[in-house]
């Protein structure tokens, strides 16, 4: 005689699966031979985590009275741990200070003194790193592997020219991962 019997079964990832097992009784002598078969498997998704970190971005002292421009660079970094990896694109916010892309503004720390800037997706600095809106583009980071972050360079200009006072000047923006 046989017969079949459902089972269901949770493994320590968390994935629910639907067994058959069947028993076969032996009347003859008494006992039960089993075979378990999968019959399906319903998965809860895991969640891919990625991170960014980023290295302070700070500009060489500004020159108020130089013909040319003050250039500097920054970094971000980004981890994630998906497999298959994640296409990942990173957007540049508004400038906390000027509300917009183009300048970016930082503040001076007591006056109300703004030093204009902007960031850019490549050392030639024709394109505003933001959000793809404005004439901003955003970057394609492309895949990132599992346990090999990306770090990618940030390309910063402050124009010359700017009558400014002498003093700390910042502003706040927000960096965003998508994927």
């Amino acid at each position: 005689m046989t017969r079949w019997r459902q089972l269901v079964a949770e493994t320590q990832s968390g994935m629910a699966m639907l067994l058959l097992k069947r028993e076969k009784l032996d009347m003859k002598r008494n006992i039960c031979l089993a075979t378990t078969c999968l019959l399906l498997c319903l998965s809860v998704p895991a969640h891919a985590a990625c991170t960014i970190s980023a290295t302070p971005f700070s500009f060489l002292p500004y020159d108020s009275l130089s013909p040319n421009p003050t250039d500097s660079t920054g970094s971000i970094s980004i981890a994630c741990n998906e497999a298959p990896p994640p296409d990942v694109t990173v957007q540049i916010g508004r400038s906390a200070t000027s509300s917009g892309f183009a300048p970016r503004s930082m503040k001076h720390s007591s006056l109300p003194d703004l030093l204009h800037y902007n960031l850019f997706t490549s050392a030639a600095m024709n394109t505003i790193w933001g959000d793809g809106t404005g004439g901003t583009s955003t970057v394609l980071i492309g895949k990132v592997q599992k346990n090999k972050p990306e770090v990618v360079t940030i390309y910063g200009r402050m124009p010359a020219g700017q009558d400014i006072s002498a003093g700390t000047y910042s502003d706040s923006l927000v960096v965003t991962i998508l994927w």
